[in-house]
């Protein structure tokens, strides 16, 4: 099987676990996910069969979609319900309105800090494995940008609200920052991402679903096929002596295209399809395009799926 199944990650297990569960269900050795989802955390998790593991790196997920419920007034060593508390604050003075004020000043682009508990390396080293060690390690504030958030619920001393972020924005250090700037300190006790790029929350399912429909050999039907998830890139429609110039590893000429062109952008990236089949992802080199076959550069090849 090759493409993208979304599967609804349960508490209390590693990404990876769902994985495995995969993999061994389906007997497929080629599985991978997209973008790792905390123990704790719950919800869309993509999952990459076969050639879909290629397409990984090619995805649109800039975009991620969390629900989230934070407590104020307790600050954890990870910054979620799993951590030990290493300070407390006093919330009780707090009024809805201010705290939706300072939730949307978080609104735009910004620095933040990862967290020493995260899959982060520095010098090849997980911060997680140093956290856990009782070590603590100067590390650089990454560039993220938070899209809107929503704040759902205050019943204090819990707010429950929706954001969306970039990729990258740990939702837990949002929640840690967010209660600094309240004055209260606050943690996570809830994480569910209802979306990562083009995958959303009512396509996922549940892992006793998932088992249900192999066990039907239904999976075929919940699979999003590679040109469908890599959908954000133009496409270049080859015809048929394009399409076994690609299988060959050979660039296509401007003759093996059935679509018109049109202006390109140097750098800019497609997908080449026949029919609606994913044959690669390409690169154009220049904006301007001659009659050669110099005009782009294959990145990745697909084999027939």
């Amino acid at each position: 099987m090759d493409g993208f199944i979304v599967l609804d990650k349960p508490v209390g297990i590693t990404s990876h676990d769902v994985v495995s569960v995969v993999r061994r269900t389906l007997r497929q050795k080629k599985v991978g996910h997209t973008g790792t989802l905390d123990p704790f955390a719950t919800g869309v998790l993509p999952v990459a069969l076969g050639e879909g593991t290629k397409a990984i790196p090619f995805l649109d997920e800039g975009m991620k979609e969390y629900r989230a419920t934070m407590v104020l007034g307790a600050a954890t060593d990870t910054q979620d319900c799993t951590g030990t508390v290493i300070r407390r604050g006093t919330w009780e003075d707090l009024v809805p309105d201010r705290i939706v004020a300072i939730m949307k000043s978080f609104v735009g682009r910004q620095s933040q800090l990862p967290p020493m508990f995260s899959a982060v390396k520095q010098n090849g080293v997980p911060l997680y494995r140093l956290a856990r060690k009782g070590e603590e390690v100067k590390r650089s504030p990454r560039e993220i940008e938070i899209y809107s958030i929503a704040v759902d619920v205050v019943d204090l001393p819990h707010v429950t609200f929706t954001v969306s972020c970039s990729r990258g924005t740990y939702v837990r250090t949002l929640a840690n920052d967010i209660g600094e700037a309240l004055g209260c300190d606050a943690h996570l006790t809830a994480l569910r991402r209802t979306r990562s790029g083009p995958f959303a929350i009512d396509r996922a399912l549940s892992l006793d679903e998932f088992s249900r429909i192999s066990e039907m050999g239904e999976v075929g039907n919940h699979i999003t096929p590679l040109g469908e998830a890599l959908g954000h890139l133009r496409t270049l429609l080859l015809g048929d002596e394009g399409s076994v110039r690609i299988r060959h590893g050979q660039v296509p000429r401007p003759t093996d295209f059935v679509s018109v062109v049109g202006e390109v952008g140097a750098g800019e990236r497609f997908r080449l399809m026949h029919g609606d089949r994913l044959l690669a992802v390409a690169e154009s080199l220049s904006s301007t395009w001659s009659e050669d076959s110099k005009n782009l550069r294959l990145i990745r090849v697909f084999n027939e799926v």
